[in-house]
């Protein structure tokens, strides 16, 4: 495929985004990690080591709050389920809940726990016995306080978290809205910033991590790819927009619990610079501008989105931008964090993490838009494997301690089954594992094996999944 046709691919990609990962209302999430691919111009530096980032510290200013309705207690487990759990290995915090901290670097992944309680349970259980610490939930606006403003359905998130909580996993959770709802309540971004603002603080409040609260979130992705159009209200993006957004929700969830940890939203890695989409490095640098070079009372770490396209993890972004194999830009790179990080240090903003909040690599052999930089490029679920193993490597020998977590994609969404055929499904070819309805045995990829084998030999463990001597 030329260079000139993945650009045009480029720009139908803005239009095919539109699944992109967030919980619908009327049907099952879904999660599109396809970014935009069109040229850009900038040069950047890898950047050198940074100190340690500081704990969470709560903003000044005041939030709207919410009334809340009344709270539930957490269902306490059953002697079998308590004798299902692993020992923890973090010491809990005040509300017996695990800390919002974070290691550099830490392990996650997407998952889909909203509609099926049962799907939910068997694959947090996997992920703990993967090795991994954390895992990521969008929790839709419109899925939660849908009905108009203070109407809050609480009943599937106080289920998830709880569940989550139980599981001995740390929550994040991405909290967004479905782009194509132009007539929810609130109106569209930034308009809805107060809003939103007093929704982040009902969740923030109900989910504190105290001891009365109803379970705990530890962190907080505060949006999704506002350097797209459809993302934000369906206009020209624009950065200092969401900084004011950002910022009112920073400090409506710190009013409600000044431990969590607040992210910002990921950036879709693209060279488009018009009315659809803005190039991510273009959004970092003016987000910085936007709050005058300082991000105390913003985010508590910078949210990145790191997908590897067709390069290998330690692929230089050089290499990337001048071999058209790769995709012939820098931002065809996983190692395009780099760059980002590279804005962070400009800024003097070197205390605080980067949390990848998306990164993975497609193995599609069937989509035109993904195949280029999936099955065409070699990548199938053995390399798909290897390549994660040796991103969370190469991450722990040269990124620390400016990373946090990991978030990558993604465990399997069930929904992926419903017209018969997921394999036409772009999202089925990133899983880690195959889609399975609960209780069948759950069929694995290559990926979750040599993850699960990779995290828990950190840990001195062995994967239970894999032979005592594979």
């Amino acid at each position: 495929m030329t260079l000139q046709s993945r650009l045009l691919i480029g720009i139908l990609l803005l239009a095919l985004i539109s699944v992109a990962a967030c919980g619908r209302s009327d049907s099952e999430p879904t999660t599109t990690p396809t970014k935009t691919s069109t040229p850009e111009g900038e040069t950047s530096q890898v950047p050198t080591d940074t100190p340690a980032p500081p704990t969470a510290t709560a903003t000044s200013e005041p939030a709207t709050a919410t009334p809340e309705p009344e709270e539930t207690a957490t269902p306490a487990a059953t002697e079998e389920e308590a004798e299902s759990q692993p020992p923890q290995t973090e010491e809990a915090g005040e509300g017996g809940f695990l800390p919002a901290t974070m290691e550099s670097p830490d392990f996650g992944t997407q998952a889909f726990l909203w509609w099926r309680p049962e799907v939910a349970e068997r694959d947090l259980n996997l992920l703990r016995e993967g090795g991994f610490h954390w895992v990521k939930q969008t929790f839709a606006w419109e899925n939660i306080e849908g009905a108009g403003k203070g109407h809050l359905d609480w009943s599937f998130s106080d289920r998830v978290v709880q569940q989550v909580n139980s599981g001995g996993l740390k929550l994040l959770a991405r909290i967004s809205i479905d782009p194509q709802k132009r007539d929810f309540w609130a109106g569209l971004p930034p308009a809805s910033a107060d809003h939103f603002a007093d929704y982040v603080f009902a969740l923030a409040s109900r989910y504190s991590c105290k001891p009365e609260a109803v379970g705990c979130i530890q962190a907080y992705q505060i949006w999704n790819e506002p350097n797209l159009s459809r993302e934000w209200g369906h206009k020209r993006p624009n950065p200092a927009e969401y900084i004011y957004f950002l910022g009112r929700a920073y400090a409506a969830i710190k009013s409600a619990n000044p431990n969590a940890i607040v992210i910002s939203a990921g950036m879709a890695p693209t060279g488009d610079d018009n009315e659809n989409a803005m190039p991510d490095h273009v959004f970092y640098e003016q987000m910085y501008e936007a709050m005058g070079g300082s991000s105390e009372g913003y985010f508590d770490a910078l949210g990145v989105h790191g997908v590897g396209f067709a390069a290998p993890p330690e692929l230089d972004p050089e290499v990337a931008a001048a071999e058209e194999r790769y995709g012939g830009h820098r931002f065809f790179s996983f190692r395009r964090v780099e760059d980002i990080r590279a804005i962070m240090e400009r800024y003097g903003d070197t205390e605080k993490q980067i949390v990848l909040l998306e990164f993975g690599w497609t193995s599609d052999p069937v989509n035109p838009s993904y195949r280029w930089h999936g099955r065409d490029a070699g990548i199938d679920f053995d390399v798909q494997a290897e390549y994660l193993r040796r991103a969370f490597e190469w991450a722990e020998a040269n990124w620390q301690p400016w990373i946090g977590l990991m978030s990558m994609i993604t465990m399997p969404n069930l929904a992926w089954l419903s017209d018969g055929n997921a394999e036409d499904e772009e999202q089925f070819w990133w899983g880690i594992m195959e889609p399975s309805p609960c209780c069948d045995p759950p069929t694995f990829r290559p990926a979750y094996l040599e993850l699960c084998r990779y995290l828990n030999a950190r840990d001195g463990q062995q994967c239970i999944h894999v032979p005592e001597g594979e």
